[in-house]
C-alpha cells in the first residue's frame, strides 16, 4: 500500500524532532568529556612525551584539551601546581616540591626521565676556561664552582652524587645558584662558572660550539637516578582520578613514541624524522631545523615506559634532602608519592 503525503509528513516531523533532541544530548556529552587542563613543561627534548601526545592527538583522544605553560626552572613549576595555576607538571624532584608535599599540596604520580647505563644521559660539563685550567675530569672539580638553579634543585642533587663518589664533601664545591637555565648557560659560556650537569641535548650542543666541554656522565655517579617525574596537586590526585588516569595514559603513549623513534631506534628513519620535526616546534625553536635536529636526536634520553616510577630512587633522593636539612625530617615517601597510578619499582 502506498503511503499518503500526510503520512510522509508525520514521519518527517518525527525524524526532525528526534534529531533536534539528539543533537543537544550529543553536544552535552562531548563537552562533558573534554577537560581543559594546563600542563607545565620546560623546552627540553626530555619533555617530549607531552609534546608528542599533544601533537598526535593522544590528549584529545583521551578527552583532554591541553594548554602548555612553560617554565625555566623546576621550583616555580612546583609553586604553580600548589597554587592551582597548572594541573600537571613534569620536572625534577626538588626540596621545594618536597616541602610543598609535606604541606599536603603536591603528589608525585609517575616517572618521566631516568638515567640508564648505555644511553647518554645528563652530562657533566665545564667551561672552556676551566677545561684549559686542568678541569678535564670530574675528580678535578673539587674547589671549583658548580652551577645550580637553587639550593635543593636537581642540579644540587647531581653535584652531591658526583662529589660523594669522587671522595670529597659537597662543601668543597662552590655551588652557585643562578635561578634559571638560560642564566647558567650564559655564565658557563662566559667562564663565570666552572661546571654544571645538564641533559644531553643541551650539553652536546654547547660542547659542539667549543665554549663548553663534556668531562663525564651523571649515570656513572647516579645510575638509577629518577631524574624527572609527573606530579600534580594532592587534591587532583585524590579527587580527579579519571582525568589523571587519562592524562597519564596519553602521556605514556607520547613517551613510547619518543623511545621507539629516538632512543631504541626501532621505528625507522621516517618516524625518527617525524618525531624530531614535532619536537622542534617546542625545543630550539629559534634555530633552523637542520641545526636543531642534530641536538634533538643526539640528546635523546630514556623516558619511563608507561610512566613507571622508580620509587626506590625517589626514596633515596628524599633521604638525601633530609640529611642535607633541605626538607623536614618527618615527611615519608607516602607523603610525597601517590603510588596508586602507575607501576613502581
Amino acid at each position: 500500500m502506498r503511503a499518503t503525503p500526510s503520512a510522509f509528513g508525520a514521519v518527517a516531523r518525527r525524524a526532525v524532532l528526534a534529531a533536534l533532541i539528539a543533537v543537544p544530548a550529543l553536544t552535552t556529552a562531548g563537552l562533558a568529556a573534554a577537560d581543559t587542563i594546563k600542563v607545565g613543561a620546560l623546552r627540553f627534548a626530555s619533555h617530549a612525551a607531552s609534546f608528542i601526545a599533544f601533537e598526535r592527538g593522544y590528549f584529545k583522544d583521551a578527552g583532554l584539551d591541553v594548554e602548555f605553560e612553560f617554565f625555566q626552572a623546576a621550583q616555580p613549576m612546583s609553586v604553580a601546581i600548589a597554587s592551582g595555576d597548572i594541573d600537571y607538571g613534569i620536572t625534577a624532584i626538588t626540596g621545594g616540591l618536597i616541602n610543598l608535599a609535606d604541606k599536603g599540596a603536591i603528589k608525585v604520580i609517575g616517572g618521566v626521565m631516568h638515567e640508564e647505563k648505555g644511553i647518554d644521559g645528563s652530562a657533566i660539563v665545564v667551561s672552556d676556561a676551566a677545561f684549559k685550567a686542568g678541569v678535564t675530569s670530574p675528580d678535578k672539580l673539587k674547589g671549583h664552582s658548580f652551577a645550580i638553579t637553587q639550593a635543593g634543585s636537581s642540579f644540587h642533587y647531581m653535584a652531591a652524587r658526583i662529589a660523594e663518589k669522587e671522595g670529597f664533601p659537597i662543601a668543597e664545591l662552590k655551588l652557585t645558584p643562578l635561578q634559571k637555565v638560560p642564566n647558567i648557560i650564559a655564565a658557563l659560556k662566559s667562564g663565570q662558572v666552572d661546571a654544571w650537569a645538564i641533559v644531553p641535548h643541551i650539553a652536546k650542543a654547547l660542547a659542539k660550539g667549543g665554549a663548553v666541554h663534556i668531562i663525564g656522565w651523571v649515570n656513572d655517579y647516579a645510575p638509577d637516578y629518577q631524574v624527572t617525574t609527573v606530579f600534580t596537586s594532592a587534591d587532583t590526585a585524590a579527587n580527579k582520578r579519571d582525568q589523571t588516569e587519562r592524562f597519564l595514559s596519553a602521556f605514556a603513549k607520547g613517551a613510547a613514541d619518543f623511545n621507539a623513534a629516538l632512543v631504541d631506534k626501532t621505528a625507522g628513519e621516517a618516524e625518527a624524522e617525524s618525531v624530531t620535526q614535532l619536537i622542534h616546534k617546542y625545543v630550539y625553536t629559534t634555530q633552523p631545523y637542520e641545526k636543531a635536529s642534530v641536538s634533538i636526536r643526539n640528546g635523546a634520553i630514556r623516558l619511563n615506559e608507561g610512566a613507571k616510577l622508580n620509587v626506590t630512587n625517589v626514596a633515596a633522593q628524599l633521604a638525601w634532602f633530609k640529611a642535607e636539612g633541605l626538607v623536614k625530617s618527618d615527611i615519608g615517601i607516602d607523603g610525597l608519592v601517590d603510588s596508586s597510578y602507575v607501576e613502581t619499582y
